[in-house]
Protein backbone atom coordinates (compact mmCIF):
# COMPACT_ATOMS: atom_id res chain seq x y z
CA UNK A 1 0.00 0.00 0.00
CA UNK A 2 1.18 3.42 -0.92
CA UNK A 3 0.29 6.71 0.85
CA UNK A 4 0.01 9.53 -1.91
CA UNK A 5 0.13 13.26 -0.39
CA UNK A 6 -0.84 14.89 -3.35
CA UNK A 7 -2.80 18.06 -5.09
CA UNK A 8 -3.93 19.25 -8.61
CA UNK A 9 -1.05 20.32 -10.28
CA UNK A 10 1.28 18.56 -12.68
CA UNK A 11 3.41 17.14 -10.51
CA UNK A 12 0.97 15.66 -8.10
CA UNK A 13 -1.04 14.20 -11.21
CA UNK A 14 2.42 12.32 -12.71
CA UNK A 15 2.53 10.14 -9.43
CA UNK A 16 -1.26 9.49 -9.57
CA UNK A 17 -1.19 8.74 -12.87
CA UNK A 18 1.95 6.25 -12.35
CA UNK A 19 0.31 4.41 -9.56
CA UNK A 20 -2.92 4.13 -11.56
CA UNK A 21 -0.60 2.54 -14.79
CA UNK A 22 0.81 0.80 -12.13
CA UNK A 23 -2.44 -1.15 -10.79
CA UNK A 24 -1.10 -0.37 -7.01
CA UNK A 25 -3.69 -0.10 -4.61
CA UNK A 26 -3.11 3.58 -2.47
CA UNK A 27 -4.22 6.04 -0.04
CA UNK A 28 -4.93 9.60 -1.32
CA UNK A 29 -3.94 12.21 1.41
CA UNK A 30 -5.20 15.61 -0.32
CA UNK A 31 -2.58 18.40 0.63
CA UNK A 32 -4.17 21.82 -0.50
CA UNK A 33 -1.28 24.09 -1.34
CA UNK A 34 -3.51 26.85 -1.35
CA UNK A 35 -4.25 26.80 1.96
CA UNK A 36 -0.72 26.19 3.06
CA UNK A 37 -1.26 22.81 4.20
CA UNK A 38 2.37 21.81 2.95
CA UNK A 39 3.51 23.08 5.99
CA UNK A 40 2.17 21.16 8.68
CA UNK A 41 4.32 19.40 10.35
CA UNK A 42 2.86 16.10 9.74
CA UNK A 43 3.39 16.47 6.36
CA UNK A 44 6.93 18.15 6.66
CA UNK A 45 7.87 14.90 8.33
CA UNK A 46 7.37 13.25 4.80
CA UNK A 47 8.19 15.96 2.61
CA UNK A 48 11.13 17.99 4.55
CA UNK A 49 10.74 20.53 1.26
CA UNK A 50 7.55 21.58 1.50
CA UNK A 51 5.95 20.40 -1.66
CA UNK A 52 3.83 17.95 -2.99
CA UNK A 53 3.85 14.70 -4.45
CA UNK A 54 5.12 12.96 -1.43
CA UNK A 55 4.84 9.11 -0.72
CA UNK A 56 4.69 6.63 1.69
CA UNK A 57 5.54 2.82 0.97
CA UNK A 58 3.70 0.83 3.69
CA UNK A 59 5.07 -2.71 2.39
CA UNK A 60 9.06 -1.70 3.62
CA UNK A 61 8.68 1.81 5.43
CA UNK A 62 10.37 3.86 2.60
CA UNK A 63 9.23 7.73 1.86
CA UNK A 64 10.17 9.83 -0.70
CA UNK A 65 9.46 13.30 -1.76
CA UNK A 66 10.42 14.73 -5.09
CA UNK A 67 7.85 13.85 -8.09
CA UNK A 68 10.85 12.26 -10.18
CA UNK A 69 12.65 10.56 -7.68
CA UNK A 70 9.34 8.62 -7.03
CA UNK A 71 8.97 7.79 -10.38
CA UNK A 72 12.32 6.39 -10.78
CA UNK A 73 11.74 4.61 -7.13
CA UNK A 74 7.89 3.11 -8.23
CA UNK A 75 9.20 1.90 -11.59
CA UNK A 76 12.36 0.39 -10.62
CA UNK A 77 10.40 -1.58 -7.20
CA UNK A 78 8.08 -2.67 -9.85
CA UNK A 79 9.70 -3.15 -13.23
CA UNK A 80 7.67 -1.38 -15.35
CA UNK A 81 8.23 2.18 -17.70
CA UNK A 82 11.26 2.42 -17.05
CA UNK A 83 14.19 -0.28 -18.69
CA UNK A 84 16.28 -2.52 -17.04
CA UNK A 85 19.92 -1.30 -18.08
CA UNK A 86 21.58 -0.01 -21.62
CA UNK A 87 20.89 2.55 -24.08
CA UNK A 88 17.07 2.47 -23.12
CA UNK A 89 17.14 3.27 -19.86
CA UNK A 90 19.48 6.26 -20.00
CA UNK A 91 17.56 7.68 -22.90
CA UNK A 92 14.31 7.53 -20.41
CA UNK A 93 16.14 9.03 -17.34
CA UNK A 94 17.45 11.75 -20.24
CA UNK A 95 14.03 12.50 -21.41
CA UNK A 96 12.63 12.14 -17.77
CA UNK A 97 15.62 15.11 -16.54
CA UNK A 98 14.92 17.30 -19.21
CA UNK A 99 11.35 17.70 -17.72
CA UNK A 100 12.32 17.90 -14.44
CA UNK A 101 15.26 20.58 -15.27
CA UNK A 102 13.34 22.45 -18.11
CA UNK A 103 9.91 21.87 -19.23
CA UNK A 104 8.95 21.54 -15.26
CA UNK A 105 10.32 24.82 -13.72
CA UNK A 106 9.86 27.10 -17.23
CA UNK A 107 6.68 26.38 -18.29
CA UNK A 108 5.50 26.46 -14.00
CA UNK A 109 6.86 30.34 -14.20
CA UNK A 110 4.30 30.81 -18.04
CA UNK A 111 1.88 29.80 -15.51
CA UNK A 112 2.90 32.56 -13.16
CA UNK A 113 3.72 35.28 -15.68
CA UNK A 114 1.41 34.36 -18.83
CA UNK A 115 -1.88 33.03 -17.19
CA UNK A 116 -1.75 33.95 -13.30
CA UNK A 117 0.09 37.35 -13.71
CA UNK A 118 0.17 38.89 -16.83
CA UNK A 119 0.26 42.58 -16.74
CA UNK A 120 3.00 41.87 -13.63
CA UNK A 121 5.83 41.86 -16.23
CA UNK A 122 5.98 42.13 -19.92
CA UNK A 123 9.46 41.32 -19.99
CA UNK A 124 8.42 38.30 -17.54
CA UNK A 125 5.66 37.74 -19.93
CA UNK A 126 7.34 37.63 -22.88
CA UNK A 127 10.59 35.55 -21.71
CA UNK A 128 8.76 32.58 -20.40
CA UNK A 129 5.99 32.30 -23.85
CA UNK A 130 8.86 31.65 -25.88
CA UNK A 131 10.36 29.33 -23.32
CA UNK A 132 7.36 27.18 -23.73
CA UNK A 133 7.74 27.67 -27.32
CA UNK A 134 11.01 26.79 -27.43
CA UNK A 135 10.47 23.70 -25.39
CA UNK A 136 7.68 22.43 -27.44
CA UNK A 137 9.88 22.74 -30.35
CA UNK A 138 11.93 20.42 -29.07
CA UNK A 139 9.22 18.11 -27.71
CA UNK A 140 7.48 18.59 -31.66
CA UNK A 141 11.22 17.52 -33.04
CA UNK A 142 11.75 14.33 -30.72
CA UNK A 143 7.95 13.10 -31.42
CA UNK A 144 8.32 13.69 -35.34
CA UNK A 145 11.10 10.80 -34.74
CA UNK A 146 9.85 8.45 -31.93
CA UNK A 147 6.08 7.71 -31.05
CA UNK A 148 7.24 8.44 -26.96
CA UNK A 149 9.48 10.63 -25.63
CA UNK A 150 12.31 7.77 -24.45
CA UNK A 151 11.72 5.84 -28.36
CA UNK A 152 9.18 3.10 -28.98
CA UNK A 153 7.74 2.30 -25.59
CA UNK A 154 5.86 4.83 -23.19
CA UNK A 155 7.78 5.83 -19.76
CA UNK A 156 8.45 7.15 -16.89
CA UNK A 157 9.13 10.52 -19.15
CA UNK A 158 6.33 10.60 -20.72
CA UNK A 159 3.82 10.09 -17.46
CA UNK A 160 6.54 13.12 -16.21
CA UNK A 161 6.01 15.00 -18.99
CA UNK A 162 2.58 14.91 -20.37
CA UNK A 163 0.65 16.40 -17.19
CA UNK A 164 2.60 19.94 -18.21
CA UNK A 165 1.59 19.49 -21.05
CA UNK A 166 -2.00 19.28 -20.00
CA UNK A 167 -1.95 22.81 -18.85
CA UNK A 168 -1.18 24.23 -22.44
CA UNK A 169 -3.68 27.05 -22.17
CA UNK A 170 -2.21 28.15 -19.35
CA UNK A 171 0.73 28.39 -21.16
CA UNK A 172 -0.63 30.39 -24.03
CA UNK A 173 0.48 27.93 -26.87
CA UNK A 174 -1.50 26.79 -29.75
CA UNK A 175 -1.31 23.04 -30.61
CA UNK A 176 -1.29 23.62 -34.83
CA UNK A 177 2.27 24.30 -34.51
CA UNK A 178 3.19 21.12 -32.71
CA UNK A 179 0.94 18.22 -34.53
CA UNK A 180 3.77 15.59 -33.06
CA UNK A 181 3.19 16.88 -29.43
CA UNK A 182 -0.74 16.95 -30.41
CA UNK A 183 -0.55 13.15 -31.68
CA UNK A 184 1.38 11.79 -28.58
CA UNK A 185 -0.73 14.37 -26.41
CA UNK A 186 -3.92 12.61 -27.52
CA UNK A 187 -2.50 9.07 -27.13
CA UNK A 188 -1.81 9.39 -23.58
CA UNK A 189 -4.43 11.12 -22.90
CA UNK A 190 -7.11 7.98 -23.80
CA UNK A 191 -5.30 5.68 -21.94
CA UNK A 192 -7.56 4.95 -18.99
CA UNK A 193 -5.09 4.52 -16.25
CA UNK A 194 -4.07 8.34 -17.12
CA UNK A 195 -7.78 9.32 -17.43
CA UNK A 196 -7.89 7.74 -13.56
CA UNK A 197 -5.17 9.42 -12.41
CA UNK A 198 -5.86 13.13 -13.66
CA UNK A 199 -8.79 13.04 -11.32
CA UNK A 200 -6.97 12.57 -8.32
CA UNK A 201 -7.23 13.98 -5.53
CA UNK A 202 -10.00 16.53 -7.10
CA UNK A 203 -12.33 15.91 -10.59
CA UNK A 204 -11.44 17.82 -12.95
CA UNK A 205 -11.45 16.71 -16.95
CA UNK A 206 -8.40 16.26 -19.11
CA UNK A 207 -8.50 19.72 -21.40
CA UNK A 208 -9.03 18.47 -25.20
CA UNK A 209 -7.20 20.99 -27.52
CA UNK A 210 -8.56 21.36 -31.09
CA UNK A 211 -6.66 20.89 -34.49
CA UNK A 212 -5.41 18.13 -36.25
CA UNK A 213 -2.40 15.61 -35.37
CA UNK A 214 0.40 14.48 -37.46
CA UNK A 215 -0.75 11.15 -38.09
CA UNK A 216 -3.62 12.53 -39.65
Amino acid sequence: MIDLYTWSTPNGRKVSIMLEELGLAYRVHPVDITQGEQFAPDFVAVSPNNKIPAIVDQDNGQTLMESGAILLYLGERHGRFLPADGVARWRTIEWLMWQMGGAGPMLGQAHHFVHFNPDKSEYARERYRGEAERLYGVLDRRLGEHAFLAGDDYSVADIATWPWIARYEWQGVDFAAYPHVLRWYRAIAARPAVQRGFVVPNEAPIPQPAGNDAAG
